[in-house]
């Protein structure tokens, strides 16, 4: 099957995501550009963007999809020791480009990152317009997790999340699912499954189900708001 091509100049459509390539799994189209209209296009019919430095942007509905239900994180008796021993402090919005930069930041069997500059100013750019939210994770005023992702009425798209010191991605991770299950938000994308998303409660769906869940998650168009949370985590127990 021949790869679509996206124009800057031709709309904010994407072909039917059942054309997604399957090797690579979900590989649906190149091209385009990273204004905040195309974004929103994208992730309302379930499509992403992932792509290196030097390559074209590279859109993405893979087949199965991972998902966490807010209500459905496992907390395991070693994050809840580790919660209770230690004074995570947790913001919203609060540092969203640093969240970005600390997520861009080459993990230690990476040489480099996806999250490229381009990635960088777009989303930051969605942030500033409400659709781009930071959870922070801190420790002694110092900034050690966090996680960044896009929020549509009750749906969640998490990008990227990052640790600087033991359990604080889990930590950014958890408290996020139980800031969203207060919101009424019913779904958190996860976009490609991992061993250590599926070990906090994540699970694979098949894009057919995905896509059944934007509809009944996805009706309206709005940012969120998101309301004054608890300083700690572990108020969040």
């Amino acid at each position: 099957m021949t790869l679509f091509w996206l124009g800057i100049d031709e709309g904010n459509s994407f072909p039917p995501i059942q054309q997604a390539l399957s090797d690579p799994n979900g590989l649906l189209a190149a091209g385009g550009d990273l204004s905040p209209a195309r974004l929103l296009a994208a992730y309302r019919i379930g499509v992403f963007p992932w792509f290196s430095e030097g390559q074209p942007i590279l859109w993405w509905c893979p087949d199965p999809r991972t998902v966490l239900r807010p209500e459905g994180f496992h907390l395991s008796r070693s994050l809840r020791r580790s919660i209770r021993r230690h004074e995570w402090h947790i913001t919203i919005n609060q540092a969203f480009d640093a969240v970005v930069r600390g997520c861009a930041e080459p993990r230690q069997s990476e040489s480099e990152t996806w999250i490229t500059r381009e990635m960088q100013v777009a989303y930051s750019r969605m942030h500033e317009l409400g659709w781009a939210h930071s959870l922070e994770v801190w420790r002694d005023d110092l900034l050690v997790g966090g996680i960044y992702g896009v929020a549509i009425d009750r749906l969640f798209c998490g990008e990227s999340m990052f640790m600087r010191v033991t359990d604080a991605s889990k930590v950014a991770l958890f408290s996020l699912c139980r800031i969203l299950r207060s919101a009424d938000f019913r779904l958190l994308d996860c976009q490609m499954h991992t061993p250590h998303l599926a070990s906090l409660g994540a699970v694979e769906i098949s894009r057919s189900d995905y896509a059944k869940s934007l509809l009944d998650n996805v009706r309206d168009l709005k940012p969120w708001n998101p309301a004054p949370i608890p300083d700690t985590a572990e108020r969040l127990l």
